[in-house]
C-alpha cells in the first residue's frame, strides 16, 4: 500500500522519479511513454463505448443498457489509472536497473471487455424490447 501511495505522489511529481536511480537510454522511456499513450487510447475507446450503448440503444432494457454502459465506463476509469500508475513503475524500474513491473490487469481488462462483448451478442439474440 505504501508503494501505491508512492506512486500516486508520483504521477503529480514526475521529477522525483529522476532522482532514483540513472537515465535509462531515452528510446526505454519514449517507447514506455508510447505504452502509457497506447493505454489512454484504450481507456478513452471505452469510455466512448460506453456512452455509445447508453445513447444508441435506447431500445434495450433499461438495466442491461445502464449495466453495460457502467461496465464499460469504469473499465475506461481503471485502465487511464493504471496506465498513469504502470508509466510511473516502468520508469522507475528502468532508473533502478530492475525487471519492468508485471501486471494482471491485461488480463483482467480483457475478461471485462469479453463479458461486456457476450452480453451484447446475448442482448442482439434475445431482441431489444425484451
Amino acid at each position: 500500500m505504501i508503494d501505491f501511495v508512492r506512486n500516486v505522489r508520483s504521477w503529480f511529481a514526475p521529477r522525483d522519479v529522476r532522482r532514483e536511480g540513472t537515465t535509462p537510454d531515452y528510446r526505454f522511456s519514449l517507447a514506455n511513454e508510447r505504452t502509457f499513450l497506447a493505454w489512454l487510447r484504450t481507456a478513452l475507446a471505452l469510455i466512448g463505448g460506453g456512452f455509445a450503448v447508453d445513447q444508441f440503444l435506447p431500445d434495450l432494457r433499461w438495466g442491461w443498457r445502464v449495466g453495460l454502459a457502467l461496465a464499460l465506463l469504469a473499465a475506461g476509469v481503471l485502465c487511464a489509472l493504471r496506465a498513469v500508475n504502470h508509466w510511473v513503475r516502468c520508469e522507475r524500474a528502468m532508473r533502478r536497473g530492475e525487471d519492468l513491473p508485471v501486471s494482471r490487469f491485461p488480463v483482467l481488462l480483457s475478461l471485462v471487455v469479453a463479458v461486456v462483448a457476450m452480453a451484447m451478442v446475448v442482448a442482439v439474440l434475445t431482441g431489444w424490447d425484451g
